[in-house]
């Protein structure tokens, strides 16, 4: 099933066109990469799928409903089903792993429910498989601040699974981790791809192929190429604007 269709999107920055005419279809569940050049159009591909972006003319289409998220708030795009992982984690540094997991998952119930929300035998319960999931089951009583760079990663991912997204959308998740660690969050967004959506801006070829999906490259704020990683890397233009560099 579509989730998500991007249709004949377009916006203009001061003059400059950062996305034109761009249309991307997403899957549910679907692991897809969105790869190209600097001011290729990726984040502000995220910006407009979030709201945080107005496009000048097309449509966001989102859901069986095939709502137009272009009409809605970033707020009600988010209680949709849409979460977003930027490129600098952000976690509660002065709180436990446990604590920030706990405060994901109140923070689905609503302003007044937060109130007066007392963790439940079933939320610590989902507490223990989040922290099991991006595994730090280990870490889970230690203070966020205290992980390494890619632990925060994790743990952000991890935050924004107990949301429970249909759609995650995370931006260079590779960037500064260990080669363990790469591998590791290979994973991770591999088995959230199983039951959701998952969309991965990302230079790093070696991160891409090891997520062996469908990859999306867009040059000048259109798709240029779509299919798997071999097939793009051996488009002659694909190599002339992205890969030639």
């Amino acid at each position: 099933m579509t989730l998500l269709e991007v249709s004949g999107v377009s916006v203009t920055f001061d003059g400059f066109r950062a996305i034109n005419n761009l249309s991307i279809a997403i899957g549910e569940p679907e692991l897809r990469a969105v790869i190209g050049p600097n001011g290729a159009g990726k984040t502000t591909f995220m910006d407009i799928v979030t709201g945080k972006t107005r496009p000048d003319t097309g449509r966001v289409l989102w859901g069986e409903l095939s709502v137009d998220l272009v009409k809605m708030s970033e707020s009600q795009i988010a209680k949709a089903g849409i979460g977003r992982k930027f490129q600098k984690p952000t976690v509660f540094e002065d709180q436990t792993v446990r604590a920030n997991l706990s405060m994901a998952l109140k923070n689905k119930r609503g302003p007044f429910a937060v109130l007066a929300w007392k963790a439940t035998a079933a939320d610590n319960q989902r507490i223990v498989e989040l922290a099991d999931e991006v595994g730090l089951t280990e870490r889970l009583e230690h203070r966020a601040g205290d992980l390494s760079h890619g632990q925060k990663q994790w743990l952000e991912i991890g935050m924004l699974l107990a949301q429970d997204p249909r759609l995650l959308l995370v931006d260079e998740p590779a960037a500064g981790m260990t080669p363990a660690e790469r591998e590791h969050t290979t994973d991770l967004l591999k088995r959230a791809a199983q039951t959701r959506a998952v969309v991965v801006i990302e230079h790093d070829m070696e991160f891409i192929r090891r997520l062996d999906c469908r990859v999306t490259v867009l040059h000048e704020g259109s798709v240029l190429a779509e299919g798997s990683l071999d097939h793009v890397t051996k488009n002659q233009q694909v190599i002339d604007v992205y890969l030639g560099r």
